[in-house]
This record gives C-alpha cells, structure tokens and sequence, in this order.
C-alpha cells in the first residue's frame, strides 16, 4: 500500500496500496469537505493521511451529523513521506489526528513524540494484539498481509503446486517465478524482507536471500510494476504481458481481482501463499499541539468504530482490528486468513531497519 504501507494494504496499507486505492476513487473524504474552511474552527477537525485513506460518503457523513464536526482530509504523500513531514512540523502540525503510520514506522514516530496520548473510546474492542503502545500514543485502525500472491493458471497448466511458504520459493521448480519490490523504495518489499527476518532471525535472512537471487528472483521499484506488468495473474500483468507468476503483493489482493474484473469472475484468478506473510498494523494518533483535541479525540473514537471499520475493507482493501467488525461477503468467499504471519517487533525494526536495507540493497541489487 504505498512505498510505506499499506497493504495497507500501504496500499491496497498498507494496500492493494496508494496506487489502486487512487485509481478506485481514494477523493472521496477529500471531496466531502471541499469547503470545509468556511466552517468554524473549532467544528472542523483535520485528519493527517497517507494517500490511501478512504471511506464511504455516507458513513463519514453520518460521523459529522453525530459529532458536530466536520472533517478535513490532508492526504500527503505515501506513509513514509507523510509522517516525515509531521516530524518536521513537531509541535505545531498541519491537522489534528494523523493516520497511516505503521508498525514499520511506529517507533520512529514515538520516539519523535509527535502524539499526545489518548485512550480512545471503544479500545477494549481492539484486539489486544494490536495494541502496540501500552501508553495510547497510537491506536491500531486496521491491519493488512504482505504476501507472496501466485497465478493459479499458471500453476495449474505446468501441473506444479504452488508454493506455500518461504522455504518453498528458494526451491529448483520455482526458479525465475518471483518478482519482489525494492525494499530500499517499497512498503510491500520492506515487509517482505522483514518476513524474512521473522522467519530466519538476524543469523539467517541474509543467506536466506542469497538463495532467493541464486533462484532467479526479479527486483522492480515498486508494487505497481512489480503487480501490474510483470506479474502473470493480474488484470494489469495480463494486458503487460507479465511473465512472473508469483509477487509480493498483499494477502487482499484476490478480492480486489474479482471486485474490479471485468467481467467480474467467480473465482479469483490469483491466489495466496500463506506461509509467506508479514503483518502490518495501521495507527492514528492525536497529533501534539492540536487546534482541535476534542474533535481529534471524536475522529480517533470514530475510526475503530464499528460503522468505520465494517466500511473500510472495501474503501482500503485492509481488515478491521475490532473484535466486532465483520468482513464483507468479497473477502469472506475469495480472501484468506493468515494464521500465522511474521512479526518483528517495532522497536527492533527501528532499531536495524536501516542497516538490514543496506545489507539487502547490497546482497540483492547490486
């Protein structure tokens, strides 16, 4: 979902990421509160965003009739870009409540102390394995799979499983399949690599690599081209004539397939391996030095309310984090849970996020 998220699915944020999520109508909210301005101060409330935020009219419509407020939306940018430019404006931020920040983000935020905390209203709905920060400096909105996504045609004409975990894609059958995102430039390919450092620890990702480039691994910019034109199973990748029936792409990625296909099929053509998944977890947080704190406190409630979060997976293509939140039917029929994805914790990502890039830029790219 972005070159930071998604999935979000970052883009589809974490998502199928900031570029679908544009494409699909992501002005929304924005257009909403064109003219917003006009509006008394203190009953405008400004949402900080990511390029991929999203929700239905109505429902955001429905939280201003409630509220008295009426919502802004500053989209600024893929998650990395916008967060960095709330760090710069430290104390005096351009909105009230900033989402989009991610769990491979979360502590460069925290320790920049750009959040005031806030223990939103409805948390203890939350799952609590999304709840990161014991302090309520972020509350966790929704969470998306990275994961490597596989062409089921392909895979049924060559009469070859496909591959299930990440041991399977360094094996001879799958040699020259994969195309992954540069995870020195891309959301979806930082997650992947950090699946790797789940799975293998500091001691083994690195050979870990080293024998998905023996195997032929292709490495693009971002998810765009990698799902778009070089993957075999996408609408995109079919009209590019893409060769690589398997990519890192995100765990939604098979809904959006069917949603957006023309015409729409009754089965996915794309499928997912489950045993190759990172989880991402997308946060808001009251911004420090808000105008607005109440209103900011509201929006911050109304994004793990029920009503939001049963309207995001189809406006983000990302899951809610509440445990009352049901998925729709789109996902339900042709998406997959992921029993176990890999995690590493925030504080260690922040901690060797840097250097584990550097290390893979120059084991992979160069």
């Amino acid at each position: 979902m972005s070159t930071t998220r998604k999935i979000a699915g970052a883009a589809l944020a974490a998502a199928l990421g900031v570029t679908t999520l544009s494409a699909c109508g992501g002005g929304d909210a924005k257009d909403k509160t064109a003219g917003a301005s006009d509006a008394p101060k203190s009953k405008t409330v400004t949402l900080v965003s990511h390029d991929s935020f999203n929700v239905t009219e109505a429902v955001l419509k429905e939280f201003e009739q409630q509220s008295g407020y009426t919502v802004k939306v500053l989209k600024s940018g893929d998650a990395g870009a916008a967060l960095n430019q709330e760090i710069l404006t430290k104390g005096s931020p351009r909105g009230d409540v900033f989402f989009g920040v991610d769990n491979t983000l979360l502590s460069r935020a925290l320790d920049n102390g750009i959040f005031t905390p806030y223990e939103a209203k409805g948390l203890g709905g939350v799952k609590p394995e999304y709840v990161l920060d014991k302090e309520h400096r972020v509350t966790p909105v929704d969470s998306g799979d990275i994961c490597v996504n596989y062409d089921k045609a392909y895979f049924a004409d060559k009469k070859i499983a496909p591959p299930q975990t990440l041991d399977d894609l360094v094996k001879p059958e799958y040699k020259n399949l994969l195309v992954v995102e540069n995870a020195a430039t891309s959301s979806p390919g930082l997650g992947f690599m950090l699946a790797s450092v789940g799975k293998y620890g500091e001691e083994g990702w690195k050979d870990y690599w080293s024998k998905l480039k023996a195997n032929g691994v292709e490495v693009v910019d971002g998810w765009e081209q990698a799902y778009n034109e070089r993957f075999s199973g996408s609408a995109g990748g079919k009209k590019a004539k893409g060769d690589r029936p398997l990519v890192v792409s995100y765990a939604s990625s098979p809904p959006v397939e069917v949603l957006y296909g023309e015409p729409q099929p009754a089965e996915a053509p794309t499928g997912v391996s489950t045993g190759t998944c990172f989880r991402q977890v997308e946060f808001a947080g009251l911004l420090k030095g808000a105008k607005n704190e109440e209103g900011g406190k509201a929006l911050v409630d109304f994004l793990i309310s029920k009503k939001f979060q049963e309207d995001m997976p189809l406006q983000m293509f990302v899951n809610p984090v509440t445990k009352d939140a049901a998925l729709p039917e789109l996902f339900t029929k042709h998406g997959v849970v992921v029993e176990k994805p890999e995690n590493v914790a925030p504080e260690t990502i922040a901690k060797n996020r840097e250097q584990w890039v550097k290390a893979w830029t120059a084991l992979v790219v160069k």
